[in-house]
């Protein structure tokens, strides 16, 4: 949801590329591009360290201030460095109050499972649509207690009040089961007596005649 924390004023800028990006960024800054809504895309500079704790939430949306008129924008993207893990580039889409915006939401798994089962996260997003500035920050799905076999499809996870499920509603989201290491261990003690019964049976035929030998002796 947007709100007076996630108000940024943002600096139009007119110098792009590799190099110019680089200076932005010594300067604790990053650089970030505006468009949707048939509008011109706007090349923008924003604070580095505030952007940096916005964006670690899903789908954050931004108040911003662009030569004194305020503008909404989703992040759509955000681009970060694979090895230092700094913000290089965002990419954000113009939204208005009210309007409806298709997002992908984490799933966020809640609860312990009955004893002596694990659960699996199929599917670690869901496609929602929702009003703009009340995207939900996650979905939560509670398995206290679920027995192996439970199976929560898309369309059994609750959602906020106004949003709407996007995703497959038959999708797998989560599932309960039994660690697949103890039907391992079981199998491993069945193949184990198999194989014993089959050496005895070896032994047993290789003292045979042996027998008759000394019998004809």
């Amino acid at each position: 949801m947007a709100d007076h924390d996630n108000h940024l004023v943002a600096e139009l800028r007119t110098s792009f590329g590799k190099g110019a990006a680089r200076k932005i960024r010594a300067v604790g800054k990053v650089p970030a591009v505006i468009y949707g809504h048939g509008t011109d895309p706007q090349h923008v500079t924003l604070p580095g360290h505030e952007v940096s704790l916005l964006v670690r939430k899903a789908n954050a949306v931004l108040e911003l201030d662009i030569a004194g008129k305020s503008q909404l924008a989703l992040v759509k993207d955000v681009q970060k460095d694979p090895v230092r893990q700094v913000i290089e580039h965002l990419d954000l889409v113009v939204v208005r109050r009210g309007e409806k915006v298709t997002v992908d939401v984490p799933v966020h798994v809640e609860g312990e499972p009955f004893s002596g089962t694990i659960f699996n996260l199929d599917a670690p997003t869901l496609s929602v649509e929702a009003e703009a500035t009340h995207i939900p920050e996650r979905l939560v799905v509670n398995i206290e207690g679920a027995e192996a076999g439970t199976h929560v499809l898309a369309k059994d996870v609750e959602l906020p009040s106004g949003s709407t499920l996007v995703s497959d509603p038959e999708i797998l989201v989560v599932s309960v089961s039994v660690p697949a290491a103890a039907d391992l261990g079981e199998a491993t003690t069945e193949e184990a007596a198999e194989e014993a019964a089959e050496e005895e049976i070896a032994e047993a035929g290789a003292e045979e005649p042996g027998a008759d030998a000394e019998s004809e002796s």
